[in-house]
């Protein structure tokens, strides 16, 4: 089976898109597990507490390569495409519409606001943070309080070989749900381009494959040696 197909079985847990309109949604979104969850659009993350699940993702983890990771040389921001468009091919959500990050909004926020006559622009919302486990309270007037991590980090990816991918397939790794996570603004400046360490990686510990596994097993990203570690 190839890592695409396994990537279809096995995947990092995110979040069901809501239904658009301007009214506010008042029910807390039920989280996925990753075997539940193939493409990134449903809530995650849910831990994996059977054996069967288990096994499956030691499987997953161990089809990763590793190599050594290269230098950051060349890399910047821009190697990557628009910030949060919405013109990746083959990716959840593309062509909506609504830029990425919004949709990452709506797909991980409850009690949903929006712009009046904007299907799209979100100006409050409930986020049960997966970094912290603290549910925040945000309105977009403080929009840095929540930020879209990129599970792995685009200039992480690049020194593990992005920088050989052409510029649609970065632009598509940029914009894919299976490695964003809407979480705490501070936090996610903590964890800055680093792959997420022990203390930084989701509050339900046990949901495995790491959030870093399956966004890396879909690209053909590597993992640095000894990652990763799998579950106990």
């Amino acid at each position: 089976m190839s890592t695409r197909d396994a990537i279809a079985v096995l995947a990092a847990a995110v979040l069901l898109a809501a239904l658009l309109g301007n009214n506010p949604q008042q029910t807390a979104k039920a989280t996925a597990t990753p075997l539940e969850n193939p493409d990134g659009t449903r809530p995650g993350l849910a831990p994996l507490t059977s054996r069967a699940d288990r096994t499956a993702a030691r499987h997953l983890i161990g089809r990763l390569r590793t190599k050594g990771m290269g230098p950051k040389t060349g890399y910047t921001r821009t190697r990557y495409g628009e910030n949060w468009a919405d013109t990746a091919a083959n990716v959840p959500y593309a062509g909506n519409g609504c830029r990425t990050r919004d949709d990452l909004l709506v797909r991980d926020g409850h009690d949903l606001s929006y712009r009046g006559g904007s299907p799209c622009d979100v100006v409050a919302l409930s986020l049960d943070d997966p970094y912290t486990g603290r549910t925040i309270a945000w309105r977009k007037k403080h929009a840095d309080d929540i930020q879209v991590d990129h599970v792995v980090p685009l200039s992480y990816s690049w020194r593990m070989g992005a920088g050989r991918w052409s510029a649609a397939k970065r632009l598509r790794f940029a914009n894919d749900p299976l490695n964003l996570l809407p979480v705490d603004g501070d936090t996610n400046e903590a964890k800055g381009a680093q792959d997420p360490p022990p203390g930084c990686r989701p509050s339900a510990a046990s949901a495995a494959p790491t959030p870093s596994v399956s966004p890396r097993s879909r690209s053909s990203t590597a993992c640095p040696s000894p990652e990763p570690t799998a579950p106990p």
